[in-house]
């Protein structure tokens, strides 16, 4: 097959990927995002190109492994590439829709919880006042996020009403859309990062911290965990309901046992699970969009 892998080439997860694909015996391309290109000829075809005026959508397969930030109109061009690719036929992993849907996170929560997937009450709001009511409703005790945002950036726990006050007008100066969800039992609990490819569970780690975050990228450390069978089925029905070939699936589990999840990433890193894990999580995402691409 013919396959590119959209990305920092220099990243590991792209050099794990383009190395796996080489050595079975694909074509691989690799693509940076900003690289993309989007024409409509003199004949009124429609092609996106590459560097070196690749022609991508002669390919078979495209896999995303990363889009950088970037203004509004950047972010929604790259979308808007991978969505022509997918029109002509190239098997995008992840679809450019799913990746929409996990990036936005007040999407992907009403998704979740529309599919019957428990997770956090959250409200979503714009102005200050509703902001600040939805601090009361959810119990004076919450987690403000960025609607876009990966690796734990830009998260705050809010535990006062003041402090709640300052947060938000600081955040009404950004012009931000408010992302409120209520903290969940802080002591005791367990955050489990699953990794579901092609519908099936390729790995689990639990993320152990001393802080109330527990991101890699914060300093969390892994620690290899076998999930329970309705945990397991749990990360599954997330990635389910965002329709996500490769999800990286966050649980929080209660001291009770109850779980939630917290977070579906379209474009999910396992380099940290890999260090824990016996399994090539590589080898098997590869497998998958082999499998995906033959369909």
């Amino acid at each position: 097959m013919r396959v590119a892998v959209l990305g920092a080439s220099g990243s590991w997860h792209s050099r794990r990927l383009i190395g796996a694909l080489s050595d079975r015996g694909h074509e691989v391309l690799a693509i940076p995002a900003t690289r993309l290109r989007s024409i409509v000829d003199a004949g009124g075809d429609v092609h996106v190109l590459g560097p070196d005026d690749a022609v991508l959508d002669e390919l078979d397969l495209l896999i995303v492994r990363g889009l950088p930030r970037g203004s509004l109109e950047q972010v929604i061009f790259r979308m808007d590439a991978l969505h022509v690719l997918g029109d002509l036929g190239v098997r995008c992993v992840n679809t450019p829709r799913a990746i929409e849907r996990t990036v936005d996170k007040s999407w992907a929560s009403a998704l979740l919880s529309r599919a019957g997937v428990p997770t956090p009450p959250t409200i979503v709001c714009e102005r200050y006042d509703d902001a600040m009511q939805a601090f009361a409703e959810l119990g004076g005790d919450v987690v403000v996020k960025p609607l876009f945002g990966a690796m734990g950036n830009g998260i705050v726990r809010v535990e006062d009403r003041d402090v709640a006050h300052r947060v938000f007008r600081a955040l009404e100066l950004e012009r931000t859309v408010y992302y409120v969800q209520r903290t969940l039992a802080p002591a005791g609990r367990r955050d489990v990062r699953i990794l579901v490819v092609a519908g099936e569970v390729a790995g689990a780690m639990e993320r152990v911290s001393d802080s109330w975050r527990a991101n890699i990228a914060r300093g969390a450390r892994p620690r290899a965990v076998a999930p329970s069978e309705d945990e397991r089925a749990l990360a599954i029905a997330a990635a389910a309901a965002i329709e996500a070939d490769v999800a990286g699936v966050d649980l929080l589990i209660g001291p009770d046992g109850e779980a939630f999840v917290l977070e579906v990433n379209g474009i999910p890193g396992w380099q940290a699970l890999q260090s824990v894990c016996d399994r090539d999580l590589t080898e098997l995402v590869v497998m998958a969009c082999e499998e995906l691409t033959m369909a």
